[in-house]
């Protein structure tokens, strides 16, 4: 191959080296028509060695109302939150596309959204005890060495997993899963030719995980199904 001739044919392609790499920072470069040399930045390679697998979180807040061990937490709290916007917006809710052109509606619809979600993380901290969810993740959290340690589920929440079973026996299940098999009880409301004015009303007897997801948010299934 012929040899790349020219500042600014060699920078390109050095860009393109380092931009791929993301290491330019560390080395010097001296580039000309005919020629490339390069350098490692000997110190501050050591510099940034030193601080390898750490990382500083830094607030405004004084030591005072925010200790270390709660800024760390805080910021690890933020997997919450971008997993709210993610089930906003793709997995659950879907708040795009917007069909709407009028501002006053596209707030309503945000808002709205807004709402289902408030709805949905309540369900699901009442609902954990039938979900793969960690229902005890505070005792894991308190059994931490430190804030700044990997995050583990704790041995009820790896029992879970293990046997895809509750304490109490029944099948755990998604949030998703879960809401389906509540999908399948069913109000059916019937008429008979001899009298088409009676109603008879025939209602999907609950299954025992039915029952349980009942009790837990509270609620009567006749008048989920009404």
């Amino acid at each position: 191959r012929n040899r790349l001739k020219g500042t600014e044919a060699i920078a390109l392609r050095v860009g393109r080296v380092i931009d791929h790499f993301r290491m330019g920072k560390h080395f010097e470069l001296s580039i000309t028509d005919s020629s490339f040399t390069w350098e490692r930045k000997a110190e501050q390679i050591q510099q940034e060695a030193a601080l390898d697998g750490l990382y500083v979180v830094r607030t405004s807040l004084p030591a005072t109302d925010l200790p270390a061990e709660a800024a760390v937490a805080a910021y690890k709290g933020l997997a919450v939150v971008e997993r709210a916007f993610r089930s906003l917006k793709t997995v659950d809710l879907q708040v795009r596309p917007v069909f709407h052109w009028n501002a006053a509606r596209v707030r309503a619809h945000v808002f709205l959204c807004m709402l289902a979600y408030y709805v949905e993380w309540h369900m699901r901290e009442t609902l954990k005890p039938m979900l793969f969810d960690d229902e005890y993740v505070e005792l894991a959290r308190a059994a931490r060495p430190s804030p700044v340690a990997k995050a583990r589920r704790s041995d009820q929440a790896k029992a879970k997993d293990a046997t895809r079973l509750g304490e109490d026996g029944l099948p755990v299940h998604s949030f998703r899963t879960l809401l389906d098999d509540l999908a399948t009880l069913a109000y059916n409301v019937c008429h008979t030719p001899l009298n088409p004015q009676a109603k008879i009303v025939m209602i999907t007897r609950p299954t025992p995980i039915q029952e349980k997801a009942f009790r837990l948010l509270n609620v009567s299934p006749v008048a989920c199904t009404q």
